[in-house]
């Protein structure tokens, strides 16, 4: 009995490091395969354009240049285009953050009056929209097109990230909030003080998702802005890549003493865009981690 036991542990043994052993290398070559993309764009950026046309190019820089650099940086509006994206990053996110906190806190709490029923109206907005053409023309019925403050304010919650923060409140013990209020503290204090000190990883996992998402979008700020002078990167990116596609014959044009090409500046432009979003995933990455699970929570 006891070496039938021996043997059942050592075949469970041994098929879990089989299992565990074909789940890594699956996620290895998934991670290889969303990330070779990201490489290709950063040694075409840094090669001869005759070499990324003829498909020379496949992993590393070849004929190393910088000139589509150069060439990116003279692009007219690119740094106010840098500028804008910024802004609507940072600012939006601020913006992004004080609503879904706040909004978060108040859905978490039990004694909040027909809170089962507001729960279930921003749940809705999940499953049902009006669609784009009536969304456009609110904003446009508002006033709000080619403004700063319609792609500040347009899309201050995300119904996902809202539930990812009002899950996480849920699991503040109530005994600190208690405590707080026998106190005197107000509700206010309460959020400020208790839960969002306790609340980093949550923050840092939703932030995220909004930088991310305010960093990349382009089709609403494509579509209600017409200023040049607010119009973000990724939108300026767009119109290159529109511009280069309508004059493909002259731009597949290249030589062999050619240092760049509109495609080669396009791939520049695009490394220039997500430096930031790669610097800053590092510093965050250990709340990130923890928070990823957070909106798995029964609440």
């Amino acid at each position: 009995m006891h070496k039938q036991t021996n043997n059942a542990r050592y075949l469970m043994g041994k098929g879990e490091r089989s299992f565990n052993l074909v789940v890594n290398i699956i996620g290895v070559l998934l991670s290889l395969l969303c990330l070779y993309p990201i490489i290709y764009v950063l040694s075409a950026s840094f090669s001869r354009p005759l070499f990324v046309e003829n498909g020379t190019v496949t992993l590393l820089p070849v004929g190393t240049t910088l000139d589509s650099y150069r060439e990116a940086f003279k692009k007219p509006g690119l740094w106010m285009s840098y500028a804008n994206t910024i802004f609507y990053t940072v600012v939006g996110v601020a913006v992004n953050m004080a609503f879904s906190t706040t909004m978060a806190y108040a859905l978490s709490k039990k004694r909040l009056v027909f809170r089962k029923f507001f729960t279930l109206f921003c749940v809705f907005t999940m499953w049902f929209s009006a669609g784009i053409i009536p969304l456009y023309m609110t904003f446009r019925d508002l006033h709000l097109l080619d403004t700063r403050f319609a792609i500040l304010f347009g899309f201050s919650i995300n119904t996902y990230n809202l539930i990812i923060m009002k899950s996480f409140f849920e699991q503040v013990p109530s005994s600190l909030e208690e405590a707080a209020f026998i106190d005197g503290a107000s509700n206010l204090r309460i959020f400020a003080q208790v839960y969002l000190p306790l609340s980093k990883p949550a923050l840092a996992t939703v932030g995220l998702f909004y930088a991310v998402n305010r960093w990349n979008s382009y089709f609403w700020a494509m579509n209600l802005l017409t200023s040049d002078s607010k119009l973000p990167l990724q939108v300026l990116l767009k119109k290159l890549i529109v511009d280069k596609v309508a004059n493909e014959t002259e731009a597949a044009i290249v030589t062999a003493s050619s240092t760049w090409s509109p495609t080669t500046v396009i791939y520049a432009i695009i490394i220039i865009a997500i430096v930031p979003m790669l610097v800053a995933y590092p510093f965050i990455q250990k709340y990130f981690k923890t928070g990823l699970t957070i909106g798995a929570n029964k609440g």
